[in-house]
């Protein structure tokens, strides 16, 4: 079932975007407090941003003048189709709504993270050995899918953001079977305050999920290069029962990693 640059022929990524990232138009699909986190981060990096959530843009209107003042509120439908790029961050259980054809041919971002407790169990993503994004990838298979964000919490993404070369810089893994899409992200996440880390594969991004080695640890480039070619991953036995998810990665004998309450991780409990 996984997929490959095979599986994605009708997906084309404009050079030129890839050149010239900041002049992309990017569509945000989920105003929750992942999506709105992601826009106001793209937004402040001089992105148009348009945003959409599962109701009116008349009534989201009213809170993105608030929460993302500059995002512009619009249907999924019309967001989509004007953008160059679209991220999705919204709750799993909820993507089965979205129509593939209105993905067709766009480079999408999966910022989403399965999560059993809010999305119900979902027979598609509790498959043994597939990661989220390999399934996403089916759903939407006229769509180059790459997977970045869920790995960070909502929290954390605009305060970590640091200028190119500053010591205190954080790496954000970049992941996708399409060079191309990968090189598109990679120049987005640059641009917002970033070092991005690709990653060849989606069906190589398990340790970016939870349970994953790197998911919630506030990592730097090196760190993230280091655990994609030795990843270490928790069952979900050693998950607490009341959901909250604490892994410490050891790497020669040190922690380098903590993540935080389950509830700050991008899409966890994003209700739109």
């Amino acid at each position: 079932m996984t997929s490959s640059p095979a599986d994605t022929p009708h997906a084309s990524v404009d050079q030129t975007a890839v050149s010239a990232p900041e002049h992309l138009h990017i569509a945000v699909v989920g105003a929750g407090k992942a999506g709105t986190a992601v826009a106001r981060s793209l937004l402040d990096a001089g992105y148009r941003v348009s945003l959409s959530a599962s109701g009116d843009p008349q009534t989201l209107a009213l809170m993105a003048g608030i929460i993302t003042p500059g995002a512009e509120p619009k249907w999924t439908r019309d967001a989509v189709a004007g953008a160059d790029l679209v991220i999705l961050a919204l709750p799993l259980h909820r993507l089965r709504l979205v129509d593939p054809a209105l993905l067709e041919g766009k480079v999408v971002v999966d910022a989403m993270n399965y999560w059993p407790p809010v999305d119900g169990e979902i027979p598609a993503f509790e498959a043994e050995g597939l990661g989220s994004s390999v399934v996403v990838q089916e759903m939407f298979p006229g769509a180059a899918v790459v997977k970045t964000f869920n790995h960070t919490g909502y929290s954390s993404l605009e305060p970590d953001r640091r200028p190119a070369g500053h010591p205190e810089r954080l790496g954000l893994a970049v992941a996708g079977n399409r060079p191309d899409a990968v090189a598109l992200v990679s120049a987005v996440v640059d641009r917002i305050g970033y070092d991005p880390v690709p990653v060849g594969s989606l069906a190589a991004t398990r340790f970016l999920q939870p349970g994953g080695s790197a998911f919630g640890a506030r990592l730097t480039a090196a760190q993230l290069k280091e655990l994609a070619g030795m990843t270490v991953e928790v069952t979900s036995a050693e998950i607490p029962s009341d959901n909250t998810f604490r892994p410490v990665v050891i790497r020669h004998g040190r922690a380098i990693g903590l993540s935080r309450d389950d509830s700050q991780w991008l899409s966890s409990t994003d209700s739109h």
